[in-house]
């Protein structure tokens, strides 16, 4: 039986390429069907030729059975075998948004985006803990978080759905990544802006401490306390609110995302008032906090602008990351 050994250059969790010898065994007769399996990895590096097969980051053994058209080269099928691989990776964001749309319809988009603030809202500077790492999920049955199974179980359909193809998402989606996603796609699907978020976050294996989400009835001077010790600057802590703007809150219409939230706090709304919640009236007390609502109100377009910015940098909030 001959061997054929071919070189492969494969992308581990370090910056470093490996290489090890796979080899082919051809019977007599050869089958259409060829199984590879690769011998362990070693820490060599080798310069790769532009035959070297590009594997996911997380794989160090893998088996591959391919069926190989007779007529074509081998050197072929490995080349395509690479690009397609390749491929794979470049769009595993798009593939995750593809996903998460199936599930999730605008009437569904604000308790989706609720879901990323009170995964990530947990996140204390001075402690560096809690923020977006997918904590939430155990986290369920807190009285601060009623309602939210509802938009979770829509997630887990999606995420699912990504776990179940390993040929398309080779790395596995995290619970932090797809709420983060999911979050920006519900603002999307809504009118809102488009919202790019990274992918590698690494998920905590245990809830986060109680106490850490701002209340609901926090005054102003208050909220912005509670948000400082988020990182997050007065403007921040308006731009995000602004996302009360789709839900049953009173702010226009419940799947429109849009500036309508200001404009309906600048006409200060009374505190009996069944519009917003007590820290959303709040806030157009607050000179402060004022100064930004009033500026957001005249114009969406830089309201869409800082809310993109200010999304990106609370599902960043003390995420761990997976190893580049």
């Amino acid at each position: 039986m001959a061997s054929t050994t071919c070189t492969v250059s494969l992308i581990s969790s370090t910056k470093s390429s490996s290489t090890f010898p796979l080899k082919f065994n051809f019977p007599a007769k050869s089958p259409s069907t060829v199984n590879l399996r690769a011998n362990p990895l070693t820490a060599a590096n080798a310069a790769s030729s532009g035959k070297d097969l590009v594997l996911g980051r997380r794989g160090l053994v893998f088996t591959l059975t391919a069926t190989l058209p007779l007529l074509l080269p081998f050197s072929e099928c490995i080349e395509a075998f690479a690009a397609k691989a390749v491929e794979s990776d470049i769009s595993e964001y798009e593939l995750v948004k593809e996903e998460i749309r199936k599930v999730v319809t605008k009437g569904k988009a604000a308790g989706v985006l609720r879901l990323v603030f009170h995964d990530a809202g947990t996140f204390q500077v001075d402690e560096n803990s809690g923020g977006m790492n997918g904590s939430v999920i155990y986290e369920l049955d807190r009285p601060e978080n009623k309602g939210l199974k509802s938009p979770f179980k829509i997630l887990e359909k999606a995420k699912s759905e990504c776990c179940a193809n390993v040929w398309m998402f080779p790395k596995l989606v995290s619970w932090a990544d797809m709420i983060s996603v999911a979050g920006a796609e519900a603002v999307s699907i809504c009118g809102g802006p488009t919202i790019q978020v990274s992918l590698g976050r690494l998920d905590s294996k245990e809830p986060d401490p109680e106490g850490k989400l701002p209340a609901e009835s926090l005054d102003a001077f208050a909220l912005r306390q509670s948000f400082q010790t988020k990182g997050f600057s007065t403007q921040e802590l308006v731009a995000l609110s602004g996302a009360h703007t789709i839900g049953n809150k009173g702010f226009g219409s419940p799947t429109v995302f849009d500036n309508t939230y200001f404009k309906i706090l600048l006409e200060k709304p009374s505190s009996g008032s069944m519009i917003g919640l007590p820290s959303d009236r709040a806030l157009a007390k607050d000179d402060e906090c004022l100064r930004w609502i009033t500026k957001y109100a005249e114009d969406q377009d830089v309201f869409f602008e800082d809310f993109k910015k200010a999304y990106v940098k609370l599902v960043n909030s003390g995420a761990r990351w997976k190893s580049l």
